[in-house]
């Protein structure tokens, strides 16, 4: 089996500017991705550059870029909360992850990720939806962040203390991201014009709101952490819950790359690639990554065609870390929030609410409470039950 799967240099046009475009349109996500984790934007730059380059490197489907997505980060602020915002756990967590993916996929389990039913899929993808909005609406209206959907909501009783300049400036991004023309994407990603133009007008005219502030610069520092036996057992359980997490999320993103390019992806490699990207990317203080759909759809669109477009996203964002960083202090938190906002509307599954009367009651109530389990217990839960609720059904129906 080769080392490198789908190399070759005979789309280096193509590759170029699809991992070009696709590094612009990750470096907001990425950062946004960082702060509503908990771990602050510099973790997510890092998880987009290394989960990127060595997913890409490794991985087994050649269209992808992958990096910091939102059920990544959902899961990575649970855990950062749970362990009292400890970063040493959380990025050994982040680490044990990966390592669990490289087994999953020399194991040859990933491929089982494709027989996940569809109503499953729908709930899963919409309550992270649903969790993302959640996260981000406090944050709009200026007032303090929290790490989960219920907190995020309790917050809200205080609106009334809200902070006018992060509103207006968290309003222009919703509007750029939502109402201009999604053909302007094709010159200038919607999300790059919200954090360009949101950052200059919270510099020059609405100064009174929260910043990302300052970012360090140079080379990220190698760590691990040594946990006891006491903390043995949980740490294993949420990084068996954020690997699990990081192969569905992966190999959904390969699916949709494969319908838009008429490719077939290899599922156990792919999950060993993004294996690795998270090893090193926990090692490093990076955030936790996994194959992302929206950068994904970019690059191809952009004429990306071989890994080398995804090694080339990572270049390009550490050439943009090393020479920029120091204007990203500068961000608003209320743009980074207005962009989430719309990848969370995007990551739910209107298609199936807007047909909704054509659905069983099967799907409807498999597709309700994986969504409820997601918001209101976990990921892991959520997905067994739906799945054992989906074939518990087939059952049914098969014995009238």
């Amino acid at each position: 089996m080769k080392i490198f799967h789908g190399f070759n240099l005979n789309n280096i046009r193509g590759d170029f500017f699809g991992g070009l475009t696709a590094a612009i349109v990750a470096l907001p996500l990425a950062l946004a991705f960082g702060v509503a984790s908990g771990l602050g934007p510099l973790p997510g730059l890092y998880g987009a550059i290394i989960v990127g380059f060595f997913a890409a490197l490794f991985g087994g489907t050649s269209f992808q870029i992958s990096g910091p997505t939102g059920p990544m980060t959902v899961v990575v602020a649970s855990i950062y909360i749970y362990f009292n915002k400890n970063l040493d756990i959380v990025f050994l967590i982040i680490s044990l992850s990966g390592l669990i993916q490289i087994l999953i996929g020399i194991s040859k389990i990933g491929e089982y990720v494709q027989k996940i039913p569809k109503s499953v899929v729908t709930g899963f993808m919409s309550g992270i939806g649903v969790i993302i909005i959640c996260l981000q609406i406090p944050i709009i209206f200026g007032l303090k962040p929290e790490g989960s959907a219920i907190l995020s909501l309790l917050n809200l009783q205080y609106i009334m203390n809200f902070n006018i300049d992060s509103l207006l400036i968290g309003i222009v991004g919703l509007i750029i991201v939502i109402l201009f023309p999604v053909r302007i994407d094709a010159y200038i990603p919607r999300p790059i014009i919200a954090l360009v133009l949101g950052t200059i007008l919270s510099s020059l005219y609405f100064l009174n709101q929260p910043l990302i502030g300052e970012i360090p610069s140079g080379i990220p520092n190698f760590s691990i952490y040594v946990p006891s036996l006491d903390e043995l057992p949980i740490i294993l359980y949420f990084s068996l819950m954020l690997a699990l997490l990081g192969v569905i999320d992966s190999l959904l993103t390969s699916i949709v790359a494969d319908n838009m390019t008429n490719t077939k992806h290899l599922p156990n490699r792919e999950s060993v690639g993004q294996g690795i990207g998270n090893v090193i990317s926990g090692l490093f203080g990076g955030l936790a990554g996994a194959g992302a759909t929206m950068r994904t759809v970019v690059n191809i669109k952009s004429g990306g065609k071989t890994p080398l477009s995804g090694l080339i996203h990572s270049i390009v964002l550490i050439m943009i870390l090393v020479f920029f960083g120091n204007y990203a202090a500068m961000i608003p938190l209320s743009i980074l929030a207005a962009i989430l906002l719309k990848v969370g509307y995007d990551i739910i599954d209107w298609n199936f609410f807007l047909s909704m009367k054509k659905k069983s009651i099967e799907d409807k109530l498999i597709v309700f409470t994986v969504i409820l389990l997601i918001v209101f217990s976990n990921l892991i839960v959520a997905i067994f039950i739906g799945i054992l609720m989906f074939y518990i059904s087939q059952k049914f129906l098969q014995q009238q």
